[in-house]
């Protein structure tokens, strides 16, 4: 992972609050198991019959309110009324920032998006310990992310491990060929493609159908990053994307619904092979 560029800062952040976490594991780890009954993330991303061609692109739509990059977002939204919005649109599924620092979150907005309507949520935040996967099925998510770039072969092994104990799926997200190796190495099923450059944060719109050429059948795969419309969307579904994660066009639209049904629904073509 590149030093001095914002994943790096926010990462070593989490991880010296993690140093200082003298919770129970175990105890956290049974506290987690009685949660809500998780209702299926990557499932609800793929077809009846499993991912690949021959079904309706799927939207992840995210609710944050800022970025380390491009500031304040909506910073007073209503994650209730958002969730409700991105549902009524269309989306599959919901990633909600739970990092207040540095994404302006509050405590309380996963569960209340969860609980404003039926879609599986994300838990979108900086895994850094195997804590930090007990407390997203405590408040309610339904995924962890993994950020490859963030964690070593065996903290991907461990945090994915037990998010399958839980119940949570794992979106392993990646940046290039090599952490996909990575990926796939500790059997990631779920697995997203960052289209921001970790160096530069600019946006490369051609990376996520390079690395997607080589992701295996029956692994869901996800674009991230960058999705500004249903140009977007349409190219990435042809590319053979089960879906796309989309956060900033989405939360500072006009019309949340509209933009979410721009995106769904296009034809999931299939990938080329490397």
């Amino acid at each position: 992972m590149p030093a001095g560029t914002y994943l790096a800062d926010i990462v070593a952040a989490h991880r010296a609050r993690a140093a200082e976490d003298r919770r129970d594991l175990d105890e956290l780890a049974r506290l987690a198991a009685l949660g809500p009954e998780p209702r299926g993330f990557a499932r609800s991303l793929a077809s009846p019959a499993g991912a690949g061609a021959g079904h309706g692109l799927a939207v992840i739509a995210e609710i944050k309110r800022r970025s380390p990059s491009k500031g304040d977002l909506d910073p007073d939204l209503d994650p209730a009324e958002v969730a409700a919005d991105y549902a009524a649109g269309g989306a599959a599924c919901l990633s909600v920032l739970t990092d207040g620092p540095h994404f302006g979150a509050r405590p309380g907005d996963l569960s209340a998006a969860r609980a404003s309507c039926a879609l599986p949520v994300l838990r979108k935040d900086f895994t850094v310990a195997e804590a930090d996967v007990c407390d997203a099925r405590l408040m309610g998510a339904d995924a962890v992310l993994l950020i490859v770039a963030a964690l070593d072969d065996g903290e991907l092994a461990r945090f994915s491990a037990l998010a399958a104990q839980l119940g949570l799926d794992a979106l392993v997200e990646v940046h290039d060929e090599r952490e996909l190796d990575r990926a796939l190495a500790v059997g990631a099923t779920l697995v997203g493609v960052n289209q921001r450059d970790l160096t530069t944060f600019e946006v490369d719109p051609a990376r996520a159908e390079r690395v997607g050429r080589a992701i295996p059948p029956g692994v869901v795969a996800v674009a991230e990053s960058g999705i500004r419309g249903g140009g977007d969307a349409r190219r990435l579904a042809a590319a053979g994307f089960d879906a796309v994660l989309v956060g900033e066009s989405a939360v500072t639209a006009a019309d949340r619904r509209a933009a979410v049904a721009a995106l769904a629904g296009h034809p999931v073509g299939e990938r080329a092979r490397c």
